[in-house]
């Protein structure tokens, strides 16, 4: 009875005591956490099966600041392959990042912090980016970086977070650290970084959107033929290092922008039939610009071969958003072709009013070779005309330049879009209308005609702040609906085409996340703690013993019970 009354006192203590344990160790846990923020995961593609980009996305390694020691063995390697490095990008040092990613030396993970001046949900960036003589030097900077990143296959995951007083403190304070010579370990303490994400899988059968709208030309009664054509066209999709930051502002944000002004000006002129020229215009927002144009051409053969036939020309708009008072027109066709001197010859004679200036760039086409340079070629490699008008004078290498991370707000000029848009919508309206090497100005200033700074600011403003890389946007994405609707309102027979990516490209998911920062103590610590709560929790089962049972009956507890023998006969 009295072994029964001892077990039904001690159960409950148990029960306190065990609770108590659980209890503190989970306040011990909370009480680690120091800040949470978002992360941008390096993208993680296959070309042709190849693989690029980062593999891995999980994490949950100590923090520190350094690709080298600091202790008597100084300048050497540190080994940093249970480490995350945190690198500020202003700091950084792409000799040894470029050496440490092509040598794959093995590291735990890599968080790249960027300067708020890039963040694409910053309204003030391009305020603070005027202020800021360091940004052209960043950009440059995270144009290589891009490059390396993009076309290298790093074993480990690689995040992309942008400064800010909580993440700036502990950068601080992981410097500290690192200055004693010491990594941060589970011995040492430290800083860890933790993002619980699923391994990425691939996306099946990713699509591309090319959106298309008419304005239909006015045709004469006893005219049985079909009216020519002019198609304006421009890619809005992008591609970079962090498909979640990859808005592209400039490429090719500016020229979806102009595109859509250049729509709601002609709009105008061909809602009233005594002013609607004898020219179809044919506005198209393609896809898949970054993987070949593989969008443009999927959208060019999709369109009966008649119509083909009668676009006396096509203008691709890419990139003429930067402060620049220079403009180039890209041909593949020979200079002295027909069609493209009368493009030439207007865009300049336009250009000298506004006070820019033009310059012509032939490149011939290689059918045999994949790479397709410039949106234009796709129209060449079919027989149409075409030109693309860009302040680039050089087509940029596979996967550059397509939004990337130094794209953002500050990187474009309002003004400059504006007068790029007057430029192409007064050329083909010349042209449009017979008025070609006379001084009018159709679209001038403080008309009903002219250019909407505001119209811009807006949609340049939404384009800045929405990521576009095309195998991550679905097919109903409010993107592609607010492009849709947008040539509605100003166009008609809009309509929208959905295309399979081109299968040599293979995108894997997870692009962004939650990254945790904990705080945590060295094993040392975490020993001396055990002990001081053991020996807390010791005395309070004796003391609750002892108060209520006796002195004898906590020595039972720990007494050897009587070993009891059976005889047998």
């Amino acid at each position: 009875m009295a072994k029964s009354q001892s077990s039904a006192l001690v159960e409950p203590v148990y029960s306190s005591l065990i609770a108590l344990l659980i209890l503190v160790t989970a306040c011990v846990e909370l009480c680690d956490a120091v800040t949470v923020v978002d992360v941008y995961r390096l993208v993680q593609y296959d070309l042709a099966g190849v693989p690029f980009g980062s593999r891995l996305a999980a994490l949950n390694h100590h923090a520190a600041s350094s690709l080298f020691s600091s202790s008597a063995a100084a300048g050497a390697a540190a080994d940093l392959s249970r480490t995350v490095l945190i690198l500020p990008v202003r700091d950084l040092n792409l000799t040894f990042i470029r050496e440490y990613i092509e040598e794959k030396k093995p590291l735990g993970g890599l968080l790249l912090l960027l300067p708020q001046v890039f963040n694409p949900q910053n309204i003030d960036s391009k305020d603070e980016a005027g202020h800021d003589s360091s940004v052209g030097i960043i950009k440059e900077l995270l144009l290589e970086l891009e490059r390396l990143l993009v076309h290298g296959n790093i074993p480990y995951p690689v995040y992309f977070g942008f400064e800010d007083d909580h993440v700036n403190a502990v950068l601080a304070d992981v410097k500290k650290n690192d200055v004693t010579g010491q990594l941060a370990t589970a011995t040492t303490g430290g800083y860890k970084l933790v993002v619980t994400t699923p391994e990425p899988k691939k996306i099946v059968s990713p699509t591309i959107a090319n959106i298309q709208g008419w304005l239909p030309g006015l045709r004469a009664d006893e005219d049985s033929n079909q009216l020519p054509t002019i198609a304006i066209v421009a890619s809005y999709d992008t591609f970079g290092a962090a498909p979640a930051l990859s808005v592209g502002s400039d490429s090719n944000g500016s020229g979806v922008v102009a595109l859509l002004e250049i729509a709601r000006l002609f709009s105008i002129l061909y809602s009233n039939p005594k002013t609607r020229g004898r020219y179809n215009l044919l506005f198209a927002l393609t896809s898949g610009g970054p993987y070949n144009y593989n969008g443009t051409q999927k959208w060019l053969r999709s369109l009966d071969q008649r119509l083909r036939e009668t676009i006396d020309y096509a203008i691709c708009l890419n990139s003429i958003g930067s402060i620049s008072d220079e403009l180039w027109i890209h041909v593949s066709k020979p200079p002295d072709n027909v069609y493209i001197k009368q493009i030439f010859e207007g865009f300049s004679s336009v250009s000298e009013e506004l006070g820019l200036k033009i310059g012509l760039k032939h490149k011939k086409i290689n059918i045999s070779n994949p790479r397709v340079a410039w949106e234009h070629e796709q129209f060449s490699r079919l027989r149409v005309t075409a030109a693309t008008l860009s302040e680039l004078s050089v087509a940029p290498e596979f996967l550059e330049s397509t939004g990337g991370l130094s794209d953002s707000r500050n990187s474009v000029d309002e003004v400059s879009i504006s007068r790029s848009v007057k430029l192409v919508a007064e050329s083909l309206a010349r042209h449009i209308y017979g008025q070609e090497g006379k001084n009018i100005n159709i679209f001038a200033d403080d008309s009903s005609l002219s250019v909407n700074p505001s119209y811009i600011r807006s949609w340049l403003q939404f384009l800045s702040t929405t990521p576009r890389v095309a195998p991550f946007l679905s097919r109903n994405d409010p993107l592609i609906t607010a492009l849709k609707k947008e040539l509605e309102d100003h166009t008609a027979e809009v309509r929208v085409q959905h295309e399979v990516l081109d299968g040599m490209f293979t995108f894997y998911d997870s692009t962004s996340s939650r990254l945790h920062i904990y705080q945590v103590a060295s094993v040392t610590f975490d020993l001396l703690l055990l002990l001081v709560l053991g020996s807390y929790l010791i005395t309070l089962f004796s003391f609750l013993v002892i108060t209520t049972r006796g002195l004898d009956d906590l020595i039972s507890l720990f007494r050897r019970p009587t070993s009891r023998k059976v005889k047998t006969t």
